[in-house]
């Protein structure tokens, strides 16, 4: 009742909807249709990624720092205030603060809450949209609609400027913000994302749209790498019918090739996507300007479609960019067949992630 309050009178709200809120994994439909009713502007992270589908009109991607600086309410359901977020000082210390969280610790933790709710924060956004249906306000959303427009706005700018940037050379190799762009085009009504990776993942992020709830699986907020092949594998096998797509730097992928084999004698059949630029380059992206070595994040163009194919899979080489859409459709057809396939992408490096951090 309390957040309805808040809520009611707020004139620029933000919603950020994390993992934690869909660990009810049976009902995730009626958490959508919560988040759809409240009818508040919503960023989606980490698991949550796909909750409101492909194209709806409330989910906005980028830019989320600003949105947040400008908001004067803020509801952080199932993430916490860490470095994702600066710690907190993503958002104006003006803006009112409403925190659903698991963990009272985390509730806390860097930027104290106006309304600190210690539960399920799937299950109080269900109870909020409840709520404020039961006020009336069921409609609040047209209250919010010109906020709503200038942040669309600003989403649709970030497009075109990806898109642009997608376009532009990257040291003679594919443009990694274009691969995405062609993997997303590839992505079917039941497909299902696992991601497992540092600077290609993180680009893949801006770029892919899961088509539904529960078909992002990534490393979490600590990026934990080398879960890509067991998650891909058991991803698979939970869901037959899905269309397992794995995003693999060249880094992450020395941690779980060897999932291969086990794919290839089951018949499970899962497109693996390498982001092969020949190094750790979300970690040189910090270190060497930092400390001007790259000692320790440079790799080899290693023949990762080789590896896959010692392992009984398939493996396909993508090297041209008109190529992208032919080899990936190949993957595809190959992986309906129930064979494991893994497609070494070459990509060059850009400066599209200029100035990430690794944490």
């Amino acid at each position: 009742a309390k957040a309805a309050r808040l809520l009611a009178r707020a004139a620029r709200p933000v919603l950020v909807v994390g993992g934690q809120a869909v660990l009810r994994a049976g009902e995730v439909g009626e958490l959508a249709a919560a988040v759809a009713a409240l009818g508040v502007p919503v960023y989606l992270a980490g698991g949550a990624r796909g909750l409101l589908g492909a194209e709806s009109p409330l989910q906005l991607r980028h830019r989320r720092k600003e949105a947040l600086r400008e908001a004067d309410l803020v509801v952080l359901a199932g993430m916490p205030a860490d470095f994702r977020l600066d710690y907190g000082r993503h958002i104006a210390r003006s803006a009112r603060l409403i925190g659903a969280n698991l963990s009272r610790a985390e509730l806390a933790r860097n930027r104290k809450p106006d309304l600190a709710v210690h539960a399920d924060p799937g299950l109080f956004l269900r109870a909020l949209a409840a709520e404020a249906a039961r006020r009336g306000a069921a409609a609040a959303g047209t209250a919010w609609s010109a906020w709503m427009a200038r942040l669309r706005a600003r989403d649709e700018e970030r497009e075109l400027e990806i898109e642009d940037q997608a376009k532009r050379p990257a040291e003679g190799y594919l443009n990694p913000l274009a691969l995405c762009r062609a993997i997303d085009r590839q992505l079917g009504a039941e497909s299902l994302i696992v991601a497992d990776g540092g600077d290609f993942v993180a680009t893949a992020a801006y770029v892919l749209r899961p088509r539904a709830p529960l078909s992002w699986l990534d490393p979490g907020a600590f990026g934990t790498l080398g879960v890509g092949g067991g998650f891909a594998l058991g991803a698979k096998l939970a869901r037959p019918e899905a269309e397992v797509w794995l995003l693999w730097g060249d880094g992450s992928a020395a941690f779980s090739l060897a999932e291969f084999d086990a794919c290839a004698r089951h018949g499970v059949g899962i497109v693996a996507v390498v982001g092969n630029d020949a190094g750790w380059t979300q970690i040189a992206r910090e270190q060497v300007p930092a400390l001007g070595d790259d000692v320790g994040t440079v790799l080899a163009r290693t023949a990762y479609h080789t590896v896959a194919e010692g392992y009984g899979g398939r493996g396909l080489l993508l090297e041209r960019a008109e190529e992208m859409d032919a080899v990936l459709g190949e993957a595809r057809r190959l992986a309906r067949e129930g064979i494991p396939v893994l497609v070494n992408a070459q990509i060059g490096r850009t400066e599209f992630r200029k100035g990430s951090i690794s944490i």
